[in-house]
């Protein structure tokens, strides 16, 4: 136990509490794929935190009867009660006991609701995990007001983890950096922090649209996918390329360098596909049509020379980012040439934004 993030109890609890935050999902531009102990990367990675696609979730935590009762926990999502998801809630609430202890004193009820639609094709548990994550912390600056928004955040981030690891990146917003990095001062395994160096001017305000190819559930879920980089025959190639990749995509951010920050962030999605595609057993998580559209970016940014560039989260979808600058004519690109190959024609504009809040 870490006495960093651990929460001295207080003498008396309340009966009732009541928090509530919204965080955004995050994509990831140099990308973690496999782990170890509880939800430790074996590299480092670096992500845009967004601004449209998030969740928000209302905490209230009801004094037990009994303390020693089994702790009751009900979840709804978008007002409808969601039994699917207490598993996964008391995994996480067990995972943290040591660090938010009031938790065995109530049962909870969890009320969250996404801008996306859940089925969307959208990892939600980044955006939920770091929701409900600003929600605990708020509980402990409730009973313990001299406590500052910084430390709150910090262990959000711990703690959100513990939940999902790519949630740990989705505290605060724009370059967010999760993983110990052997030339970045303050980076940790064990939370994400925003990046400190130099960033030009032109990613503070980068746009992403997510085209939704499709909106099933992954036939691999990223669980099982990060567990078969154990023993994969290019492991320990890809963790040292990726802390390469991350050396270099800071020089890319700091120059404004956007030719090379391109080519980075397509090799690191594609990279991250080919573990996939060689993992034992092998899987392949891209749609056909997940090819059409890159291609179809290829070939756009050849004829146009707009500097609009792919990336891939652990599914089918192709996340489009480009600068704020040319939104006019890359939205035009969208609706002739990109929508038809998405399911129901379904796409969701987004861009960089200011991390999670507490309401």
């Amino acid at each position: 136990m870490l006495e960093e993030f651990t929460f001295l109890a207080t003498a008396k609890w309340p009966k009732n509490i009541q928090t509530k935050a919204t965080a955004p999902s995050n994509i990831a531009l140099v990308k973690y794929w496999g782990k170890e102990d509880i939800q430790i990367p074996k590299n480092t990675s670096l992500s845009f935190t967004l601004s449209n696609c998030k969740t928000t979730t209302f905490l209230e935590l009801e004094e037990k009867k009994e303390a020693i009762e089994e702790t009751q926990i009900r979840v709804f999502l978008d007002d409808k009660e969601t039994p699917s998801f207490v598993p996964k809630i008391q995994k996480f609430f067990r995972l943290i006991d040591a660090y938010c202890p009031y938790l065995k004193h109530y049962n909870a009820t969890i009320r969250t609701s996404n801008t996306f639609p859940h089925s969307s094709g959208i990892a939600s548990s980044a955006s939920g995990m770091a929701a409900l994550a600003l929600c605990l912390v708020q509980v402990e600056k409730s009973l313990q007001p001299e406590i500052l928004e910084a430390d709150l955040r910090k262990k959000a981030s711990f703690l959100a983890r513990l939940g999902s690891g790519s949630a740990s990146r989705s505290i605060d917003g724009g370059l967010i950096l999760w993983g110990k990095h052997q030339e970045i001062d303050g980076s940790s395994d064990l939370f994400a922090v925003p990046i400190s160096s130099k960033i030009d001017p032109i990613f503070k305000d980068y746009q992403d649209t997510v085209l939704l190819i499709d909106r099933g559930q992954k036939q691999v879920s990223s669980s099982l996918g990060h567990s078969l980089m154990n023993g994969h025959p290019f492991a320990e190639a890809r963790f040292a390329q990726a802390q390469n990749n991350i050396t270099e995509l800071q020089s890319y951010l700091a120059s404004g360098n956007l030719k090379e920050f391109m080519r980075l962030v397509e090799s690191e999605a594609l990279t991250l596909h080919a573990m996939m595609m060689c993992s034992r057993p092998y899987f392949i998580l891209m749609a056909p049509q997940t090819m059409e559209v890159i291609h179809k970016i290829w070939s756009y940014r050849d004829e146009t020379k707009i500097p609009v560039c792919f990336t891939l989260d652990a599914g089918a979808n192709v996340h489009l980012l480009y600068p704020k600058k040319y939104t006019t004519e890359v939205h035009e690109f969208i609706e002739q040439e990109l929508k038809q190959h998405c399911q129901d024609q379904a796409f969701i504009h987004d861009e960089v934004g200011a991390g999670g809040e507490f309401l």
